[in-house]
């Protein structure tokens, strides 16, 4: 459970740093980050396999979807800032 739970921090970091990189500008700190990271990883995993994607399984996959998610978020809340 809490192991569960430090991976998710994990991947959500990674996945909100990464995505801040790509969308530049919409950075919103490490816990920021870590947080659109997580909600990335939520969105990623509704979105596509709804769309018939399917990275697998595993850490690096999840950290992908995660990211996926993540670039996802952060452009629709660039766009909704403007």
């Amino acid at each position: 459970m809490v192991e569960s739970l430090i991976i998710w921090l994990i991947v959500g970091a990674i996945a909100g740093w990464l995505a801040g990189l790509i969308v530049k500008g919409y950075g919103f700190g490490i816990l920021g980050n870590i947080v659109v990271g997580i909600i990335g990883a939520v969105i990623a995993g509704w979105l596509l396999p709804r769309l018939g994607i399917a990275l697998g399984t595993g850490f690096v996959a999840a950290l992908i979807n995660a990211i996926i998610g993540a670039v996802i978020l952060l452009v629709i809340l660039g766009l909704i800032r403007r």
